[in-house]
C-alpha cells in the first residue's frame, strides 16, 4: 500500500515513515503543500496523511480541492489543532478521519489500517493481470482461457498479491494479513513459502509468460514485468 504523508516537520515525518515502513507501507513524504498537491495529482496513492498547516497551500486547501475534483482517497488528518471546531472544519472538508498531535504511533497505526480496509477497492470485484483473471464474485481464476482451481488460503493470497499488483509484498505482511498472524513466538515464513510454491505451480509453471516473482531477501511481487 502507498501512503503519501505531507508534513512540513522533518522529525515527525521522518519518525512516522520509518514507523509505516517497518508494518511494510510504502511511504512518500512531501514537505509542503505546493510539493504535496502535485504529487497527489502525478502518482497513485491508498491513503493520503495530511497536516492542515502547511507552507505554500495548506491542508485544508489541498483537501477541498481533491475533493472538488472527485478524488476519493481516503484521508486521515494529522495536525496539531485540536479544538472541536477545527475537527468539524476538517471533517466537513473531506476528511475520512482526524487526529492530533501528539498521537501513540499504535493508534495512527490502527486508524490507518481502518481507513484502508474501508476504502481498499470496496467496488473493484475483478481483478487482472496480463492473462490472470481473478472474479470475487464467482470465485473463478482463469489464466489464459483456463480456469485454475485453488484452495481457500491460495485464492486469499492471490487476492491479497493481485491487490497490491507490482508492489512488492514482504512475509511480515502476508503472515499479518493474510494468515492474521501478529502474536506467533515462530515465524511463519515456511509455511508462506509452501503456499507461495504452490501458487505458482498453479498460475505460473504452465504458461510461458511468468507473473509471481520471489524479490530475494524482501518478498513477492505479482507483475507482468521480468525482474
Amino acid at each position: 500500500m502507498r501512503i503519501l504523508f505531507i508534513e512540513d516537520e522533518w522529525k515527525v515525518a521522518r519518525a512516522v515513515a520509518e514507523g509505516l515502513e517497518r508494518e511494510g507501507y510504502q511511504i512518500e513524504l512531501a514537505h509542503n503543500g505546493e510539493e504535496g498537491f502535485f504529487l497527489l495529482n502525478s502518482r497513485k496513492f491508498d491513503l493520503l496523511l495530511l497536516d492542515l498547516m502547511l507552507p505554500g497551500r495548506d491542508g485544508l486547501e489541498i483537501l477541498k480541492t481533491i475533493r472538488s475534483q472527485g478524488m476519493t482517497l481516503p484521508t486521515l488528518i494529522l495536525t496539531a489543532r485540536d479544538t472541536l471546531e477545527d475537527r468539524v472544519v476538517g471533517l466537513n472538508s473531506g476528511a475520512d478521519d482526524y487526529l492530533t498531535k501528539p498521537f501513540a504511533f499504535p493508534e495512527l497505526l490502527a486508524r490507518i489500517r481502518v481507513l484502508l480496509r474501508r476504502g481498499r477497492g470496496k467496488d473493484i470485484l475483478r481483478f487482472q493481470v496480463a492473462d490472470l483473471e481473478m472474479d470475487l464474485v464467482t470465485r473463478k481464476i482463469v489464466r489464459a482461457g483456463q480456469p485454475i482451481h485453488l484452495t481457500a488460503r491460495e485464492f486469499d493470497l492471490l487476492e491479497y498479491l493481485l491487490r497490491h499488483d507490482r508492489q512488492v509484498v514482504s512475509r511480515e505482511m502476508l503472515a499479518r494479513d493474510v494468515w492474521q498472524e501478529t502474536n506467533r513466538a515462530t515465524p511463519i515464513d515456511n509455511l508462506i513459502d509452501v503456499h507461495i510454491a504452490r501458487l505458482r505451480r498453479k498460475i505460473d509453471d504452465p504458461f510461458p509468460q511468468k507473473l509471481l516473482h520471489t524479490v530475494r531477501g524482501v518478498g513477492f511481487i505479482l507483475s507482468e514485468e521480468t525482474l
